[in-house]
């Protein structure tokens, strides 16, 4: 069987140790929701078992500039993000069914630019779908955004309600948290 595998042991060939990610308490996440004029980011540590808000802002861009400008400033200030804060992993928004198409495919860019960026710097990156998001955070699947921002609010214990694309932005690191700290069977989908 050494000759089959190439000169390996099985146990080299076939570890039966998979690699697990970090126990949540040594994580730093980043959450990501993405738009071309509203990018949401959202950065939490855990200390202590208890979720903390490091950093959290909305990426704008005015209507009237190209979409190519706007996807570069996506990029650069999720660069700054990366490395002022270090967050070892990121979720963001799955993806959903745009009823138009140019939205659907401005939307596509703008998560498209946010995760090269994320992919470039090593990080492993996961989505998790708003259903589930608002699912874990408010307890009901088609709650409404502010109600999202002011579960956020109280369980971050933010002095002000979040805007609104960071409230879905933290929401979605806390929900990928939540999910990471259970022992149940679903697993984020990594992508």
């Amino acid at each position: 069987m050494k000759q089959r595998l190439g000169g390996k042991t099985s146990r080299e060939a076939f570890p039966l140790v998979t690699r697990h990610p970090l126990p949540v308490a040594k994580k730093i996440i980043l959450g990501i929701d993405p738009s071309l004029r509203g990018t949401g980011y959202g950065v939490i540590r855990f200390e202590k078992s208890i979720p903390v808000a490091l950093a959290h802002g909305t990426i704008s861009c005015p209507k009237d500039w190209e979409r190519s400008r706007c996807l570069a400033k996506i990029s650069q200030m999720l660069r700054d993000v990366l490395r002022e804060h270090q967050p070892t992993v990121c979720v963001v928004e799955g993806l959903f069914f745009a009823q138009n198409l140019k939205t659907a495919i401005i939307m596509g860019e703008a998560r498209g630019a946010a995760m090269a960026t994320i992919a470039e710097a090593g990080l492993d990156i996961y989505e998790i779908a708003t259903r589930k998001v608002k699912q874990a955070i408010v307890g009901y699947g088609a709650a409404q955004k502010i109600a999202v921002a002011k579960m956020v609010q109280r369980m971050l214990n933010l002095a002000d309600l979040p805007a609104p694309d960071a409230a879905d932005a933290l929401a979605l690191a806390l929900a990928h948290a939540q999910e990471n700290s259970r022992h149940g069977l679903n697993v984020p989908k990594k992508i």
